[in-house]
């Protein structure tokens, strides 16, 4: 993907800023890794070449982009380009293929390449071997597996349900109706209907689980596959509950725009609602499918106010944080900030709907509640997310066990609180590249560090 800009090595623990004073900021946030890794999924599936402009370039979607060259997908960059809207800065060029092995991909620890390449390995002629970190072993794949198995596919995962596996492509897949349990995650749903353009027969996903997390993302995925020419179905359309529908089609290529990342607006966020500053984040969507938009509504209900305008989203805090009781069940990757944010508010707060946490990079409810409570806070878990009564807080190590969004939690508890050192804060490269250059930019000359 090309060589990653040189960043300073950054310590095992990092100091995290404290403010001095209100944050008033512009930051501009990358773009989303959502859209560019389904982008670039449909983009390697299309019948010609297309464009994705102004990508996130991450560990995730750099994994991604390495996975699709593996199996012959071209992939050109160019430093600066513009379309038809006037969107320039980085663009990259794919080049379609007849998918091929053998060939290695490496998931990391990211879920969209783990759950939505092994379909598009189907479609690869030979033996493509998925594996990664070791976190990614524990995480849930087998719904994935044994619903290729049900369309046509042969796996080789040893029995496990889950990586490392080999998927034996035959260059072509069958397709047809199958069920899944997607209660662990939208994803096994999203990456069944990303290739099933593809497949034979299309693909007809019936979704079986009491519960569905993160409803918006799969509304992602079908408005993403429609602009790239794909029919689909869907309960929202006026279909069966639970039941996608995707006929077999060719795949136009497209000139896609990726979104800012408006979940990785969280942290700066935030920061204007801590300080009772304003952060304005530049080119936010009117009209988005991405959860990150319903920080707006969250965050206004937590103290703060907002406000669309040509500039960008503004946000503003009032200097006041107040407890929530929310569901975040469609949203559950913005429960680590809004956990930080709660554990420094003046009532307590519920967070519910997000059991399926507990499967994400890490135990995300477990880890929350030791590394707030580590500081001096009063977290418990619930059956399904976390009950959190705010507590004078201390510094500490915050553990971020490999997990981006715990990283960013622990930077915005420690702008309140003197001494919070963020270990491994680099993880949040996954997602945000240089979010401590970003961070320290945001606050200016309000920062300060403890010691310094």
């Amino acid at each position: 993907m090309g060589a990653m800009t040189e960043t300073p090595a950054l310590p095992a623990l990092w100091p995290a800023p404290l403010a001095d004073g209100t944050v008033h900021a512009t930051v501009t946030v990358p773009g989303s890794k959502s859209v560019t890794n389904r982008a670039l999924v449909l983009a390697a599936l299309a019948a010609e070449r297309g464009w994705v402009r102004r990508p996130l370039r991450s560990r995730d979607s750099r994994l991604m982009a390495d996975a699709l060259r593996a199996l012959g997908v071209g992939i050109e960059e160019t430093a600066s380009s513009s379309s038809g809207d006037g969107a320039g800065g980085e663009a990259w060029r794919i080049i379609p293929a007849a998918l091929h092995g053998p060939a290695t991909v490496d998931v990391g620890n990211a879920g969209t390449v783990m759950r939505f390449l092994p379909p598009v390995a189907t479609l690869a002629a030979g033996d493509i071997r998925f594996d990664g970190d070791p976190r990614s072993y524990e995480r849930p794949l087998g719904q994935v597996i044994s619903a290729l198995r049900t369309l046509g596919a042969r796996i080789d995962d040893d029995g496990r349900g889950a990586l490392p596996l080999t998927v034996q492509g035959g260059g072509a897949l069958e397709g047809g109706v199958v069920e899944i349990d997607a209660s662990n995650s939208s994803q096994f749903v999203s990456a069944l209907l990303l290739s099933a353009p593809r497949f034979n027969q299309g693909v007809e996903v019936r979704h079986v689980g009491t519960t569905l997390p993160s409803m918006p993302h799969i509304r992602m995925t079908v408005e993403m596959l429609r602009a790239a020419g794909a029919r689909v179905d869907t309960p929202e359309a006026g279909g069966e509950p639970n039941v996608w529908r995707v006929a077999p089609s060719a795949l136009l290529g497209r000139d896609m725009v990726v979104e800012p990342d408006l979940s990785n607006a969280q942290p700066f966020m935030a920061a204007a609602l801590i300080t009772g500053g304003t952060v304005t984040i530049p080119d936010w969507p009117r009209r988005t499918t991405q959860p990150g938009d319903e920080l707006r509504r969250i965050f206004t209900e937590m103290g703060g106010s907002c406000e669309l305008t040509d500039a960008g989203l503004v946000f503003t805090g009032s200097g006041k944080i107040h407890g929530i009781d929310v569901d975040l069940g469609e949203v559950g990757e913005l429960t680590p900030g809004i956990a930080a944010v709660a554990a420094l508010a003046d009532s307590p707060s519920t967070l519910r709907g997000v059991a399926h946490l507990r499967l994400h990079e890490t135990d995300r409810l477990a880890a929350l509640t030791a590394e707030i409570n580590g500081l001096g806070g009063d977290v418990t878990e619930t059956a399904d997310g976390l009950h959190i009564r705010p507590r004078p807080l201390h510094g500490g190590v915050f553990h971020t066990y490999d997990d981006h969004r715990m990283a960013t939690a622990g930077a915005v508890i420690g702008l309140a609180v003197e001494g919070v050192q963020i270990e491994n804060v680099a993880t949040t490269a996954k997602t945000l590249p240089d979010f401590p250059r970003m961070w320290t930019g945001m606050l200016g000359e309000t920062a300060r560090v403890a010691g310094a």
